[in-house]
């Protein structure tokens, strides 16, 4: 049982607020503040911090011993890697129209990058591993987000209500075809126009959208959002594919699950994120990072509908688990409120179950372990189990100012 120390990853759209925040840093951070990573990525791996004041990379330890650190079958199954890294994520602008690809896809992909000489550091290199990247966002503050194709017949709404002319021909190429192949070919349609068609779209669908507002139109929250991603990124060809996502607002402990093919873009909010350890981003737009659409609709799942909003499953007294078809991880929170008091019947064991993070966002709790070791940690601290460590009860020792104490808990399901 060791304290991480968890690097920040300083990115454009990041809050110059949040993280430091949570960190008990000052407020504003000097620069944007985008991401808390926590786990063992190559690139940025967390330290851990030894109660005799020594210090290791995380990725370090486990390629020196990954059957203790991860167990076994951890081990065995991951070749050594932590399969999951946990962050995080604090967007103050909006962040990248991206999908990532499926475990075949990726393997794919990265073959093929691999034959071609393309180098991994390349800007244009899509795959740089040969893993999946499903993940899972629960809100810490409102988030916001796009996500997910909507209905066809919703979007064919949507469209006509913004009573365009220019959006005529979009309107009736999708309304001839309401489903995913009618939303692959207008999505394929509005990412592919030339820039100088682009341009000539993009005013009068603003336009259409600003009215809409004005005229307090059921469609508010999706024309704000097109207002406020044509601000950001004037000229973008993503702006007007963004008309085509899910809106999706998650209130705190509310969780969105995005597996593979799944277009999305986080807006702005702060929520914790978990993911497959991978680097595989395939992007669409908002960006002025690299963009291969070819390769994006490749992988695109062009399925409509609402996005399911997680609110999580109770398995037991103050542990919440959000369940995913993802192998690689796991995510829960516990939550003790100034009712639960302070003493042993608020305590939650934690079995030991292979590698386990664990991130304090609110209050303060303490670890007691079952060989007498003890940790107490504050909000924004964070503590490294591994499979070798034995179990532990968890207690809250001292509530926030709303009466909270909260922890997240992420492992490798086995």
């Amino acid at each position: 049982m060791d304290l991480l120390r968890n690097p920040v990853r300083p990115y454009a759209w990041g809050s110059r607020t949040a993280i430091s925040t949570l960190l008990g840093q000052p407020v504003p951070a000097p620069h944007p503040e985008a991401e808390l990573w926590l786990g063992a990525h190559p690139s940025d791996s967390s330290t851990l911090v030894r109660a005799d004041g020594s210090e290791a990379a995380l990725v370090e330890v486990l390629h020196a011993d990954p059957h203790s650190q991860l167990g076994q079958a951890c081990a065995q199954r991951w070749g050594g890697r932590l399969p999951f890294l946990m962050k995080v994520l604090a967007a103050d602008e909006p962040l990248s129209l991206q999908a990532h690809p499926s475990a075949e896809q990726a393997a794919e992909g990265f073959a093929r990058e691999e034959a071609a000489g393309v180098p991994l550091d390349a800007s244009e290199r899509n795959y740089r591993d040969r893993n999946h990247k499903p993940e899972l966002i629960c809100a810490l503050t409102e988030f916001h987000a796009l996500a997910g194709f909507r209905d066809a017949d919703r979007t064919v709404e949507l469209l006509a209500a913004l009573d365009v002319p220019q959006l005529a021909h979009y309107v009736d190429l999708l309304a001839a075809v309401p489903g995913p192949e009618g939303l692959r070919a207008l999505f394929t349609t509005l990412i592919t126009l030339p820039q100088g068609a682009v341009d000539a779209l993009l005013p009068p669908v603003l336009d259409g959208c600003v009215r809409h507002v004005r005229e307090h139109g059921t469609f508010d929250r999706e024309c704000r959002t097109v207002l406020e991603l044509g601000e950001a990124y004037p000229g973008d060809a993503g702006v007007l594919a963004a008309l085509l996502l899910n809106r999706v607002v998650l209130e705190p402990g509310e969780a969105l699950y995005l597996p593979a093919g799944n277009l999305h873009s986080y807006l702005r909010g702060t929520g914790v994120e978990i993911m497959a350890n991978s680097d595989n981003v395939l992007r669409g737009g908002l960006t002025p990072k690299h963009v291969d659409v070819p390769e994006l609709m490749r992988v695109l799942d062009f399925r409509g509908g609402d996005m399911p909003v997680l609110t999580g499953e109770r398995r037991r007294d103050r542990v919440t688990v959000y369940p995913t078809e993802a192998s690689e991880f796991e995510l829960s929170r516990l939550d003790w409120s100034a009712a639960d008091g302070l003493d042993a019947d608020a305590t939650v064991r934690l079995e030991p179950v292979g590698p386990q993070v664990l991130l304090c966002t609110a209050g303060r709790v303490r670890l007691l372990a079952e060989d007498g070791g003890m940790l107490t940690i504050s909000r924004g601290q964070a503590v490294w189990l591994a499979a070798v460590d034995p179990a532990v009860e968890v207690v809250p020792v001292e509530h926030d100012d709303e009466g909270r104490a909260q922890l997240f808990h992420a492992t490798a399901p086995i």
